[in-house]
């Protein structure tokens, strides 16, 4: 590959918000892009050259992951677990905005539409050099794709969520500038919340194209959710969240998986989920925390909220650990005498939330925790070849491997489906029509990235 991700969508924010038609003849050649995008990889981050502190290099270390790594998720993961977790998990009380129809309401079509145009416009972009043209729609070749799902909901989809001009582009730009210039290769990009242009060229151009189908992930639809209905939204989302862990913990073979635990008189929570295992039980507490743009941006000081929903996650594990360690009897149906580890879930992976240089910001416990995404316990759950308890005290017990990310203990490992996954994927439109289940131009292999 020519380009890595992030330069060109960081070219394309770049030429968008400062460039005009005034500029050059307004030619633009595939080298002249190649040179663009090796000067971008020759910026130096300023705010490490000349202050080699420990809170530098960790600043530096949060910005490089915050701005690569996002682009290594699984495409399949992300779009099966939209349906998967939204629509198919099941919580115990009554949401409080995600009730019926509410994804018409927020989306102005199902989620199952949503999704489906979302990818309609993947594979567009991709055959097509980043453009879709709506216009497309109306010709003969597209009447079987406007047979599930009517041309006219593409079109309102499309013009809705998924398209800007140049002047709004340059609105968001500027409201969402931090007051540092060293910074802004690192901030948010308005591409991701509208990845098409209009303006430039017959129908519509996608200067990124890997920045289409996170819209139609469980993140996309959180920052849509909340600005709609607020934090009621990030409350269901976070209900369903655990729940839909749940589910996937409930496919590790030979493993009993018990819900939390409400104890002592006044009925205290324990964890969300306690994974019993042969040689090994889990302490899973789910978080649906994303990381924050100061997170992103390495601002070590201003990334407080975060940290402490990861705290909270910490002392909890290690609360309920000592509470089956002495026996307590409302956890008497727990293994007293096998090892204990704690997985902390969220909803968005945290890369380096395991390296030295972040565990020095968690609390001390008794007992390993590691922080872990949704993407991988979806594989985690799915390893053939080797016990999943064994893999886990394996990795605790490497000086090196137990400060990596949990995905690196599952490469080269043999993994199966997850079978909340594929229920997920198996309910989009194009997969429950024969004739598109094979061209929607995703990897459907379950191995991580």
């Amino acid at each position: 590959m020519k380009y890595t991700p992030w330069a060109l969508a960081e070219t394309a924010r770049v030429s968008l918000a400062y460039g005009n038609e005034h500029r050059g003849d307004g030619s633009c050649t595939e080298e002249d892009l190649l040179r663009i995008l090796a000067a971008y990889s020759q910026l130096t981050d300023m705010m490490i050259r000349d202050n080699g502190t420990y809170e530098a290099v960790s600043g530096f270390m949060l910005r490089m992951s915050g701005q690569q790594l996002t682009y290594q998720g699984a495409t399949y993961n992300a779009l099966a677990r939209t349906a998967a977790l939204f629509e198919q998990t099941q919580v115990k009380g009554p949401l409080r905005c995600m009730t019926a129809g509410w994804a018409n309401e927020l989306l102005g079509c199902s989620l199952s539409e949503y999704v489906g145009v979302t990818m309609l416009l993947q594979v567009a972009a991709y055959q097509n050099a980043g453009r879709f043209d709506p216009a497309w729609l109306d010709q003969p070749q597209f009447r079987e794709i406007c047979a599930v799902i009517p041309a006219e909901t593409i079109r309102r989809v499309v013009e809705t969520h998924f398209v800007v001009d140049q002047p709004a582009f340059k609105a968001t730009n500027e409201r969402r500038i931090s007051r540092d210039p060293h910074l802004r290769r690192f901030e948010y990009n308005p591409l991701r919340g509208q990845p098409f242009l209009r303006g430039f060229g017959p129908g519509f151009l996608a200067p990124s194209s890997h920045l289409i189908a996170p819209k139609g992930s469980p993140l996309g639809l959180f920052y849509m959710g909340v600005v709609r209905y607020g934090n009621a939204f990030a409350e269901d989302l976070g209900h369903l969240f655990e729940q839909y862990i749940g589910r996937n913990l409930r496919q590790i073979p030979h493993a009993t998986v018990h819900a939390e635990v409400l104890y002592n008189r006044d009925n205290r929570r324990s964890v969300d989920w306690i994974v019993a295992m042969d040689d090994l039980t889990l302490l899973v507490e789910v978080k649906s925390t994303r990381p924050t743009q100061p997170m992103r941006l390495g601002i070590l000081e201003r990334t407080s909220a975060v940290q402490k929903q990861l705290t909270h996650a910490y002392e909890q594990i290690d609360t309920t650990a000592a509470l089956i360690k002495e026996g307590h009897p409302d956890f008497s149906h727990i293994p007293r005498e096998r090892p204990l580890q704690g997985l902390v879930v969220t909803l968005e992976a945290f890369h380096t939330a395991n390296a030295n240089f972040q565990r020095d910001q968690h609390p001390e416990t008794d007992t390993f925790v590691t922080v872990c995404s949704a993407e991988e316990i979806e594989h985690l759950v799915t390893v053939e070849d080797r016990p999943v308890d064994q893999l886990l005290l394996e990795r605790q017990a490497d000086v090196h491997q137990s400060t990596y990310s949990l995905s690196q203990m599952l490469v080269g490992r043999q993994l199966g489906r997850n079978q909340v996954l594929d229920a997920g994927w198996q309910s989009y439109p194009w997969n429950r029509n024969p004739q598109f289940s094979d061209q929607t131009g995703t990897d459907h292999s379950n191995s991580p990235q």
